[in-house]
């Protein structure tokens, strides 16, 4: 997918990422989340996974502390409503072609505004507003830690849709990032062949790829490339999506339903 190939884009040294360096912000992100009351985490950008999440994520938006203290990406992207997550791919393709059109020793010079849809403790989607910004370059000026820092939008009223702009905090403009719908798509137009549909319904059961290798004894490679089939033919960007627009779709059944 191409949100996936453009956090690809930078190449890392690992042996000149210094981890000791996020050690000694965690006192600062952490005094950051309790003095603002906001949701604080940070993206590591080489490893593409949640290295840090305040525990008001469970306070302020009613996250699972399970889920939070496995920082899993699947997991954040779960809270997500269905419909946003859509527009916030394509809103986060062209934030990232943005990032990566600037001088690379001005890129912590911006931040990244959004605002979208999350689902609280009590089941119910909420307005958030999510700032997002360079915390840590590497010696190469690439984006290495994302800090986010999210609060509850005081925008509650009106018809939902994601929001997002870029601001540079030094001079002040703001550019306002498009946000590209996605096409309808109806259960007539997307056909699953049957092997498609018993891999999807096993990765909807938890099933990781060698399980469902050993379960329908086929080669954990055969799975994944039924399971990249799968991505592309629904036009979703991780399992957690495809689960969800395939149950829409009728091709499978809803999260939960047994």
């Amino acid at each position: 997918m191409e949100y996936q190939q453009l956090l690809a884009m930078q190449e890392f040294d690992a042996a000149m990422l210094d981890y000791n360096a996020l050690d000694k912000h965690f006192s600062f992100l952490q005094q950051l989340a309790e003095v603002e009351n906001s949701a604080v985490s940070v993206f590591d950008m080489y490893q593409q996974k949640h290295v840090f999440a305040s525990y008001n994520f469970t306070t302020l938006l009613g996250y699972d502390e399970d889920g939070l203290e496995g920082m899993q990406n699947e997991y954040f992207d779960a809270r997500i409503h269905p419909e946003d997550r859509t527009k916030m791919i394509y809103n986060g393709i062209n934030a990232l072609k943005f990032i990566y059109s600037v001088p690379r020793e001005e890129r912590k010079q911006y931040k990244i505004v959004t605002e979208f849809r999350v689902m609280n403790g009590e089941g119910n989607y909420i307005r958030v507003v999510e700032q997002q910004q360079a915390l840590l370059l590497d010696h190469m000026h690439n984006v290495w830690l994302s800090l986010s820092v999210m609060d509850i939008s005081p925008n509650q009223d009106g018809v939902p849709d994601v929001i997002g702009r870029i601001i540079n905090f030094t001079t002040g403009k703001t550019f306002m990032l498009p946000v590209a719908e996605r096409k309808s798509t109806t259960g007539a137009d997307i056909k699953l062949t049957p092997r498609e549909s018993q891999i999807l319904t096993l990765v909807k059961e938890g099933l990781l790829s060698k399980e469902i290798s050993d379960r329908l004894s086929i080669s954990v490679h055969t799975v994944n490339t039924h399971r990249q089939r799968i991505l592309e033919k629904l036009g979703a960007d991780n399992s957690v999506e495809a689960i969800r627009y395939a149950a829409n779709l009728g091709l499978v059944q809803h999260p939960g339903i047994i």
